[in-house]
């Protein structure tokens, strides 16, 4: 893998989506959520998922874009940044342990 592209992976994942939607869906359906660059593809989603956690097979992916959205702190109005989130199913039989070592 060339230094430009693992410069990239090393950049797409953001942080792991820790709520009671993500842990229900990993539950029923063995997925994770993850938040991620707006810029990201799924394809380059995959490829950090299996990246920094190997031996981890990812079988889809699934976005969702939060949009910007107006807000008010005091007298000042602006707005939120662009957000996007990532649901990775894995493959039968995988998983994603979060706990440190």
């Amino acid at each position: 893998m060339n230094e430009q592209r693992l410069s990239r992976l090393t950049q797409v994942l953001v942080a792991p989506l820790v709520s009671e939607k993500s842990t229900q869906a990993g539950e029923r359906e063995n997925s994770y959520a993850f938040w991620v660059l707006p810029s990201a593809s799924k394809h380059e989603i995959k490829d950090a998922v299996e990246y920094f956690t190997p031996g981890v097979k990812v079988e889809a992916v699934r976005t969702a874009v939060l949009g910007r959205t107006q807000v008010q702190f005091g007298g000042r109005k602006g707005r939120t940044k662009l957000r996007k989130k990532a649901y990775v199913k894995l493959a039968p039989g995988h998983e994603i342990n979060f706990e440190a070592e």
